[in-house]
């Protein structure tokens, strides 16, 4: 479910899925306002989100790797790398 809490930056569409009856005539859509599975913009969205995230708790992108995130206190440092398919 984690792609399903990225925000979109650009404006997508889709048709209404089969089945779907709230106030939708055939071949009519919606704007969507949070990604979704399937789309190529997801994983990018969701790694956003998450990036904002870690930054909230502390921690900082490193300048070799964008998928590597830093927290330091003291002489400590905690390190956090991810990998997300299709990214």
């Amino acid at each position: 479910t984690a792609f399903l809490h990225g925000d979109l930056r650009e404006e997508v569409y889709m048709e209404a899925p089969p089945g779907f009856s709230m106030g939708f005539e055939k071949g009519q859509g919606c704007r969507l306002l949070k990604a979704l599975y399937g789309l190529k913009q997801s994983p990018r969205a969701w790694f956003g989100r998450f990036t904002i995230t870690m930054k909230k708790y502390g921690y900082s992108l490193s300048n070799s790797d964008h998928t590597l995130f830093l927290k330091r206190n003291g002489d400590l440092v905690t390190y956090l790398i991810i990998h997300v398919d299709d990214m």
